[in-house]
């Protein structure tokens, strides 16, 4: 088994445009392999602005089947440069049902599996309960010839049940697109503390798994012709950590970014000899977690 995988992040802004859209991500796979990538993530919805940030019918038309139109595009794509590709779909299941799906391409452009989004917030500029129904597959890892991934979805990241069953499960590595930012009101300070609590979260499930860990975000501002709207300020980040937590490499916050790093896979096994998480957990005791709360 090869040990080594080379993980590259595509971090761009998001036009009205799909096709300008569609085109970045496709030019940053590009690069990303240029620098020798194996497995590329995109960010969260990737082909379009941020639409969650309201409660619009009409945004519905935005949403595709799988297999659709960016799927086919990205599975030429893979299949043109031999690379994995993590991309992210506004999937419509069916008339009335959709989810917000991640799509795993393997090096021969065919789908190998797909992630649907599990946790669904409901938040001011964050509207997703309107848009899409939680994911119904689980946590469950998704085989590739790059490695197991444990693909998770942008809120998602927030959980650490999520990252734990995925590393129960298998995953070489957790994987996570994503879309978020400040809210154009928010303090300096309170950005600064919403950018580090969700860097920060993230390394600790690489850390309490022994799993190296990559991150996708957008950047940009992303207004509408509303009224009053002040926009969404994506903070971009992107980051890949290792299974120590460490930073191996971050985005900038405000620009296109592409960049690949070479993970070394059997460290994980190797730090959970010396740290055996797994071993000492008390599954005879969790029974709580399975509660909504402890009165």
């Amino acid at each position: 088994m090869n040990t080594h995988m080379s993980v590259g992040l595509v971090q761009h802004a998001c036009t009205e445009d799909r096709k300008h859209n569609l085109q970045a991500s496709v030019s940053g796979i590009c690069e990303a392999h240029r620098q020798g990538a194996e497995l590329v993530l995109l960010p969260e919805l990737h082909c379009h602005p941020y639409f969650c940030r309201f409660e619009d019918a009409t945004m519905f038309e935005l949403s595709e089947s799988i297999p659709g139109p960016t799927t086919e595009q990205l599975s030429r794509v893979a299949a043109e440069l031999g690379v994995v590709i993590v991309a992210s779909i506004f999937e419509r299941r069916a008339r009335g049902l959709y989810h917000n799906t991640a799509v795993v391409l393997e090096r021969n452009g065919e789908i190998t599996g797909t992630y649907r989004k599990m946790h669904i917030p409901d938040d001011p500029g964050y509207y997703e309960k309107f848009y899409f129904a939680p994911g119904d597959q689980g946590f469950r890892p998704i085989p590739t010839s790059a490695g197991t991934l444990g693909v998770l979805v942008c809120w998602d990241q927030w959980f650490p049940e999520a990252a734990r069953l995925m590393a129960l499960a298998g995953a070489d590595l957790l994987l996570y697109p994503s879309a978020i930012g400040w809210d154009r009101n928010d303090t300096e300070q309170e950005r600064a503390r919403q950018c580090d609590a969700w860097i920060t979260i993230q390394r600790a499930h690489a850390i309490a798994n022994s799993l190296p860990l990559a991150v996708c975000n957008r950047w940009g501002l992303e207004q509408s012709a509303r009224e009053n709207d002040a926009g969404i300020e994506f903070w971009g980040s992107s980051f890949i950590a290792g299974p120590q937590g460490e930073v191996l490499f971050q985005a900038p916050c405000a620009e296109d970014a592409v960049h690949s790093v070479t993970l070394d896979l059997a460290r994980s096994a190797a730090l959970r000899h010396q740290w055996p998480y797994l071993r000492d957990r008390r599954v005879d005791a969790y029974q709580g977690l399975l509660s909504r709360y402890l009165d």
